[in-house]
């Protein structure tokens, strides 16, 4: 499987990534997560395999996730509405997302990606 990253391309953690898998020459195929939202169903694999709560996938800073005030709503939502919600807008969605046969990774610190 090709390593798959997902991105905001304006997103400067996003492009910081981008530049340490070229740097390190890692292979990968990009994908915008805007114009390609996950899927429930993609969504559901890479939370199981990446070992983090849902909680953890939701992008804490963005203007969405604050427009909705989702810091108070996520607890009383079950991980199907999650899930779903994460699914319908991928601004809601933490970024970026490295996808590999090694696993998911969910946000960019160089440590965890090495």
């Amino acid at each position: 499987m090709k390593n798959i990253f997902i991105e905001y391309p304006r997103c400067s953690t996003c492009k910081r990534a981008k530049k340490w898998l070229e740097e390190n020459n890692i292979d990968f195929m990009e994908r915008n997560i805007v114009e390609e939202i996950p899927k429930v169903e993609e969504l559901n694999e890479w939370i199981k395999k990446s070992g983090h709560e849902i909680k953890k996938w939701f992008n804490t800073s963005g203007l969405k996730y604050k427009e909705l005030n989702l810091k108070e709503k996520l607890d009383t939502m079950n991980d199907k509405e999650k899930i779903e919600l994460l699914a319908s807008d991928g601004m809601l969605i933490k970024r970026p997302i490295l996808v590999s046969d090694k696993g998911i990774l969910i946000g960019f610190k160089e440590d965890n990606w090495k």
